[in-house]
């Protein structure tokens, strides 16, 4: 962590998320889904799904920097941190992201996760990342501000989702008021790879892929 914070230009951008859409899904097919597969479905792999939807728009930030140049990726191979029970912390990379749905993605973050707890990821498996995730959400947190895990050149931080009371319009010349389950995404990025404009637009994307989703058809 040190080495990255001594390398890499550290900036960072955030964008609020409405997870209504995300949270209908979770609601309809929640106790059906752990019924069948065993575990609940969170929020990750929504992200997660989202993620590598936005690379193809914005591919820089699927990147390593190495000898003075910026290496891009065609594969997303995905890192995901994960907490070993306040033990430290290990990324495991989800190869080839880009080709799995979230069904896919859901069945093996929880994987990863378990074996990585357990201690018996392969060697291969925490190697090779290209765009890494961390979730600090579950603890609670409003905003996190990620160190980016280099070579790479992008960390996306999740925060808890909570109920928030939001202006949804206007009604009648008076605002409209809603509880909307409303979320922080936190893009920590290298300065040196991607400028700001970049990483918000990006960030945005990921944003909007969030909330207008039909996340039924994957299911």
């Amino acid at each position: 962590m040190l080495a990255a914070k001594a390398t890499a230009a550290h900036a960072h951008v955030a964008s609020e998320v409405d997870y209504g859409t995300v949270e209908a899904v979770r609601r309809a097919v929640g106790p059906e889904w752990r019924a069948r597969e065993g575990f609940g479905l969170t929020y990750l792999p929504f992200v997660a799904r989202a993620v590598v939807d936005a690379i193809r728009e914005f591919p820089n930030v699927n990147a390593t920097v190495g000898d003075n140049a910026l290496v891009q990726s065609v594969a997303v191979h995905l890192g995901v941190a994960v907490d070993l029970d306040f033990g430290g912390l290990i990324v495991p990379v989800i190869r080839d992201a880009t080709s799995r749905r979230l069904r896919d993605l859901a069945r093996t973050i929880v994987d990863v996760a378990r074996r990585a707890r357990a201690r018996t990821l392969r060697p291969d498996e925490v190697t090779g990342g290209t765009f890494t995730i961390t979730t600090p959400g579950p603890w609670g947190t409003r905003l996190s501000v990620p160190i980016v895990n280099v070579p790479q050149v992008a960390t996306l931080a999740t925060d808890a989702v909570t109920k928030r009371v939001v202006a949804t319009g206007s009604r009648d010349g008076a605002p409209a008021l809603a509880v909307r389950p409303r979320g922080m995404l936190c893009l920590g990025f290298d300065h040196r790879a991607i400028d700001g404009a970049y990483a918000a637009a990006f960030t945005n994307r990921v944003r909007q892929i969030l909330e207008t989703r039909a996340w039924f058809t994957e299911l």
